[in-house]
C-alpha cells in the first residue's frame, strides 16, 4: 500500500506465509526536492505473537531492535550516522534506484549507506551497480523485461569473519517509467534464508525463471496483496 499524507510518501508492505508468519515493513519518504527516507520499521510475528522488530528514525538518527537471543528478547537502541538522501533501509533502495537508474545503466557504480541489523543496528556502505537486462516475464497482459541492479555491502575484512551478508538484487521494468518487477535477498535480519518477491504470482514467475533459480532460496512462498509500483 502507498499513499501521500502531509506531503510524505507512506509505504506499507506485508509478507504473509502459509505457516502463520507475517512480516510487515513500513517506511516514510520525503520526495521533493530529493528522495529522503525519514522512517523505517520491520516487524515479524507468528500467529499474532511478535517475534522480532526493528525501527529507524532517520531524522533523530536513532535505530532500535528487539530480537530473540538465548530464549530471551534482547533490546538495542543506538545512535547512527545518517546522510540525508544517501542513507536508506529496506524498500527505500527500490525507490532510490528510480532516481539513479540512468547513471547506473551508463556504467556508474554508486555508493550509498544502508541501515542494517545483525541483530544490533549498524550502518554500512553499499555499492550499487547495474547487472544487465536479465529477466523477461510473459503474462496475460503482455511481456515485461527488467534491468537487474545489485546492492553489494562493503563489509570490512575483519567483520567478514563474523558477518555474512549476501548481495541484494532488485529488478525494475524496462523501458521506463520504472516499476517493481523482482527483489531477491535477505528479509531484514536473516542468517540462512534468501527470499524472492515477484510482481507476478509465484507459480508464473517460477515458470519464467526456473533456469536462474538459486538452490539457497527459501522454498516457502510469500503472498503479496497487490503489486508494488514505484511512485513517480
Amino acid at each position: 500500500m502507498q499513499w501521500i499524507q502531509n506531503e510524505r510518501l507512506h509505504v506499507t508492505i506485508r509478507y504473509q506465509f502459509s505457516d502463520g508468519q507475517l512480516f510487515e515493513e513500513r517506511a516514510v519518504f520525503k520526495q521533493e526536492p530529493e528522495l529522503i527516507q525519514e522512517e523505517w520499521s520491520w516487524k515479524e510475528s507468528k500467529n499474532g505473537n511478535l517475534s522480532r522488530a526493528f525501527a529507524v528514525n532517520f531524522l533523530s538518527k536513532t535505530a532500535t531492535a528487539q530480537n530473540p537471543q538465548n530464549s530471551d528478547l534482547e533490546h538495542w537502541s543506538e545512535s547512527i550516522e545518517v546522510e540525508a538522501g544517501r542513507t536508506f533501509a529496506g524498500f527505500g533502495f527500490t525507490l532510490a534506484l528510480q532516481n539513479l537508474r540512468k547513471r547506473l545503466i551508463d556504467g556508474d557504480q554508486i555508493e550509498l549507506k544502508a541501515v542494517g541489523f545483525t541483530p544490533k543496528p549498524r550502518v554500512v556502505t553499499v555499492k550499487i551497480l547495474h547487472g544487465g537486462l536479465s529477466i523477461r516475464c510473459r503474462w496475460a497482459a503482455g511481456s515485461l523485461k527488467g534491468d537487474r541492479f545489485v546492492i553489494h555491502p562493503e563489509i570490512p575484512l575483519i567483520a567478514k569473519l563474523f558477518i555474512q551478508v549476501p548481495d541484494t538484487q532488485i529488478w525494475l521494468t524496462n523501458p521506463p517509467p520504472a516499476g517493481f518487477l523482482r527483489w531477491k535477498g535477505q528479509l531484514c535480519y536473516r542468517a540462512i534464508h534468501l527470499f524472492r518477491v515477484d510482481l507476478l504470482p509465484a507459480a508464473k514467475a517460477d515458470r519464467q525463471s526456473r533456469l536462474e533459480a538459486d538452490p539457497k532460496e527459501s522454498s516457502r512462498r510469500v503472498k503479496i496483496a497487490g503489486a508494488v509500483i514505484l511512485h513517480n
